[in-house]
């Protein structure tokens, strides 16, 4: 028999607006924005996407359309599909939802992407202290491999990906999430110390009607108006999935998710063509437009048969992740290490985020003496298949993590040497990138040590 095409339950005009789409698309998590597709257990269907910004990053050699980016909108999520098995019967709270990625990929005709730096003032990033400019850089695809005009001198397969695959929550974890997100939004610069050294803000996105997107439910209505200030934003990765930004989650991969609602209500985006552990930059994958063509299994009773609630309540979950068997091979990296103690000097107990941060800024100093700005460097990591490790987080007072870059994806040899460091042929021919000035107040961190 030959094989079926996969039903399009989603489809996306890279032409139109997000809001112009025939199917309706939706920016926030609640448990009452209506399915717009229903699919069975074991059928493969495609859904397809728009980037998460909804098209408002351009294909140019200008970065304003990042410094001004209404970050109310995203991310911009196809879906909610709802789920049955081949009875007929839905996916009930306390399933387990079992999503096969059979494939993926860009969107025909949009074989492009871009990474960027936010603005310190608008969206900011784990390194925004130090990178507070709306910085831009544009890749294009050749077959499995991107390169970019912006950081030349550079090559790399891509583990393409979705960013976001998540179920609906129910109403009583909704409450939940907005509850302890708006406690860590009001309290946290008082109490929590590791603001002194992370700067990205807000601490946390609360609901809002603004640039709000309910799917089939229409704007200016009561219905709407209600759950607009109750839905949450898509920002975060919770229990129910959502923004994880795993990497390695391509073609072949599962993601086992848990059931909050009838039918599960699924819904994915932020399709990646490739992202750095950690994805740094905040806009820090290759971002693109893209399609998934997906499998769902219903485990009847499966939240209670495989997953542990870390928490006061059973929805106090997490997903499961499978990996799937189709990956870039490297076999030669320079790994960086970063121990606990911030930019000033200080010690701090066991922290992994300031690790983590030591270890991207030692790679940043690092790979800029061969000829690149810190900025191209900073979207290189944030965007390439490296690799991030907590290395040590018992051995006090250090936590040390590790950033492991594959060396083959530059054109010249990025070792340590007797001689001196060389600067690769292609660097000398285009050392720029799209840049915004930063216009706002707030003082840069710097290493008194590192490199100019």
């Amino acid at each position: 028999m030959a094989p079926l095409t996969p039903r399009l339950v989603v489809p996306i005009d890279i032409n139109k607006k997000p809001w112009e789409q025939e199917v309706p698309l939706h920016n926030r998590w609640h448990p009452m924005i209506p399915p717009v597709a229903e699919v069975k257990t074991g059928e493969i269907f495609r859904i397809e996407m728009v980037d998460w910004t909804g098209g408002a990053i351009k294909d140019d050699n200008a970065a304003v359309d990042v410094k001004d980016l209404d970050l109310s909108t995203v991310h911009y999520l196809s879906g909610p599909v709802r789920v049955l098995d081949v009875d007929g019967n839905p996916a009930k709270p306390g399933d387990l939802l079992a999503v096969e990625i059979c494939n993926l990929g860009p969107l025909p005709g949009d074989e492009w992407g871009f990474t960027a730096i936010f603005d310190r003032e608008n969206g900011g990033g784990f390194l925004t202290d130090h990178f507070p400019c709306a910085t831009k850089a544009i890749w294009y695809f050749e077959g499995i491999y991107a390169y970019s005009p912006h950081i030349p001198g550079v090559r790399f397969p891509g583990l393409t990906h979705p960013g976001i695959v998540g179920t609906a929550p129910s109403m009583e974890l909704l409450n939940i999430w907005n509850e302890r997100e708006r406690e860590v939004e009001e309290t946290g610069l008082q109490s929590l110390k590791l603001c002194e050294v992370l700067h990205s803000r807000p601490l946390a996105n609360l609901p809002s009607t603004k640039g709000c997107f309910l799917g089939k439910i229409e704007e200016g209505t009561p219905e709407w108006e209600r759950i607009a200030r109750e839905a949450a934003r898509t920002i975060p990765g919770r229990e129910n999935g959502g923004n994880c930004d795993i990497k390695n989650l391509g073609r072949g991969s599962k993601v086992y998710l848990p059931v909050f609602v009838d039918g599960a209500n699924l819904s994915t985006g932020d399709m990646h063509f490739s992202q750095g552990d950690g994805e740094v930059a905040f806009c820090g994958a290759i971002e693109m437009s893209g399609f998934l063509e997906l499998k769902c299994e219903i485990i009847r009773d499966g939240m209670k048969e495989y997953l542990t609630p870390m928490g006061p309540t059973p929805l106090h979950v997490n997903p499961i992740f499978e990996i799937g068997p189709v990956e870039p091979r490297f076999s030669e990296w320079l790994v960086f290490e970063g121990i606990s103690v911030d930019e000033s000097g200080r010690q701090h107990f066991l922290d992994a985020s300031v690790a983590y941060k030591r270890a991207v800024l030692n790679a940043i100093d690092y790979l800029s003496r061969f000829g690149y700005t810190k900025e191209q460097v900073y979207l290189l990591l944030s965007c390439c298949p490296c690799e991030g490790r907590i290395s040590g987080i018992v051995d006090s007072p250090n936590a040390l993590a590790t950033l492991a870059i594959p060396t083959s994806i530059f054109d010249l040899d990025i070792r340590p040497k007797i001689n001196k460091v060389p600067k690769g042929p292609r660097l000398v021919r285009n050392p720029n990138i799209p840049q915004c000035s930063y216009d706002g107040k707030l003082p840069t961190t710097k290493n008194p040590s590192a490199t100019t």
